[in-house]
């Protein structure tokens, strides 16, 4: 996945400044794709010049003021083609399983602390990930809706698994590690 497409994707759901779009970042695409401010706005200066995007006409003056975007035809396209075309799935990339292997040969201190602090971080996305369900899609995934919408809580409860899934994993993780801590194994 890329910025641009992000982008493209958050504008085309809604025209929005550069401010909106980085609060719509941090509440719901930055969950899966993460940005700061400055990437956010720099890349939307890189989609205009790419006459993806155009800011909106202003009856105020802009200068120092928000500009409103919206995606053009060729910014449609291109996220058309890019959600068209085939990639292979990433492999897990992520530190802590590569610290596990190691805690198993030299030993587990610290971990456990480590393991704690990520799974309430991952219990804390849950918690915001089901926020948002119960805010966007009260009524559950199969009240009668269109397909675009039943296709955005897709993508929410994949979040949510992926979470459950991490959160039930680091449960496991930390018992393991309490049992070679309690056994005197470390």
């Amino acid at each position: 996945m890329s910025l641009p497409h992000a982008i493209l994707t958050a504008l085309l759901e809604k025209p929005s400044s550069g401010l909106e779009l980085t609060r719509r970042f941090d509440k719901s695409i930055g969950f899966f794709w993460s940005a700061t401010h400055q990437q956010i706005y720099r890349e939307l200066g890189r989609l205009e010049r790419a006459g993806h995007i155009r800011a909106l006409p202003s009856a105020a003056p802009t200068r120092g003021g928000r500009k409103a975007y919206e995606v053009l035809p060729a910014g449609r396209a291109e996220l058309a083609a890019w959600t068209a075309a085939s990639d292979e799935p990433r492999p897990l990339r992520d530190a802590l399983p590569v610290r596990l292997r190691a805690a198993a040969v030299v030993g587990t201190e610290g971990l456990a602390d480590e393991l704690t602090r990520h799974l309430e971080l991952h219990r804390r996305r849950l918690a915001d990930y089901r926020a948002i369900a119960a805010r966007d899609f009260p009524e559950g995934p199969d009240a009668p809706g269109d397909a675009r919408t039943r296709l955005q809580h897709v993508v929410l409860d994949g979040g949510v698994r992926m979470e459950t899934f991490w959160i039930e994993w680091l449960g496991e993780a930390l018992e393991a590690v309490r049992l070679i801590e309690t056994s005197g194994e470390d």
